[in-house]
């Protein structure tokens, strides 16, 4: 009989301030945290939490509490800048330059340390907006994991691997363990970027069940290529807490978010985010922080 396949979930919640680079305000990782905690003690499973270093210097107690509560601190950049390479255009949002990259990620890292106490060892780039130069830097600083790669986009690796000095989507010998994230490949996409297979954040938009689908769909997917499924997932405090409709305005104009942006925070993400639990577990996943996954292939 054929052994049945060893299913990972890494769950990331990336602490940054509302609605991503959209908004100065971290009403969500105040208020959306705490819930957060409470469904992953709920299920006794553990997590990695992305800080930006912003964050941690603003909202320290939050650190601590992730930390009393037994989860990994990582690092997510210092202002929720970009540090890789654009895989599509944000208006006024441009990449740091090649020469800045590690000089930045050493000052994150360094303000993650001061509050938290412990050097963070994962990383994970705004956006999913990863690169080669980006994950050389890292290795470079003792990075142990980087859960950047769009599984969306390169559709390159299924699972973990130490990534190439050369090219960060392909397989080498850096130390540092690339984790790539959850998108449904067996689906044929209609994106010019493949961004409909990357299934972020239909547990709140759609539900936890219409996810799933997704999920058993690329299980089956891994299976057909007798590699154990991995899924490694983001999200977001924000998504946990109501936010702010309509426009958000500020001293010189105002930014709308697209519905979808928004739809489900609150309530709806706390009930939905539950049920996918609930059904991970009955599917056999095993639930694993970031750099437990990495340490595991050293």
């Amino acid at each position: 009989m054929k052994k049945k396949p060893k299913t990972t979930v890494v769950f990331g919640f990336d602490m940054e301030t509302d609605i991503g680079s959209w908004t100065p305000f971290y009403e969500g990782l105040q208020n959306g945290t705490p819930r957060i905690l409470e469904l992953l003690d709920k299920h006794g499973i553990t997590a990695t939490f992305y800080f930006t270093g912003d964050s941690v210097r603003k909202h320290p107690q939050t650190v601590k509490a992730v930390q009393a509560a037994k989860h990994e601190v990582g690092c997510h950049t210092l202002f929720h800048e970009t540090v890789g390479d654009s895989l599509f255009d944000i208006p006024g949002m441009m990449p740091l330059l090649p020469e800045e990259v590690e000089n930045r990620l050493k000052v994150a890292t360094e303000w993650v340390e001061e509050v938290s106490g412990e050097r963070p060892v994962s990383f994970r780039a705004p956006r999913l907006f990863g690169s080669t130069t980006m994950v050389n830097a890292l290795d470079k600083l003792g990075y142990v994991s980087d859960a950047s790669l769009p599984m969306y986009y390169y559709k390159t690796m299924l699972g973990p691997y130490h990534p190439s000095r050369k090219d960060w989507t392909r397989e080498g010998k850096l130390k540092i363990v690339e984790l790539p994230n959850f998108a449904d490949l067996s689906m044929k996409s209609k994106d010019p970027y493949g961004r409909d297979l990357d299934q972020w954040p239909l547990f709140r938009t759609e539900g936890a069940a219409p996810l799933m689908k997704h999920i058993r769909n690329f299980i089956t997917y891994c299976a057909g290529r007798d590699v154990d499924p991995f899924l490694c997932f983001y999200f977001h405090p924000w998504e946990f807490w109501p936010m702010i409709e309509g426009d958000i305005h500020y001293g010189e104009g105002a930014v709308r978010p697209d519905p979808f942006i928004i739809k489900g925070c609150g309530d709806v993400a706390v009930r939905e985010f539950d049920k996918l639990v609930k059904e991970l577990k009955k599917e056999g996943a095993e639930f694993h922080q970031a750099q437990q996954v990495a340490r595991s292939m050293s």
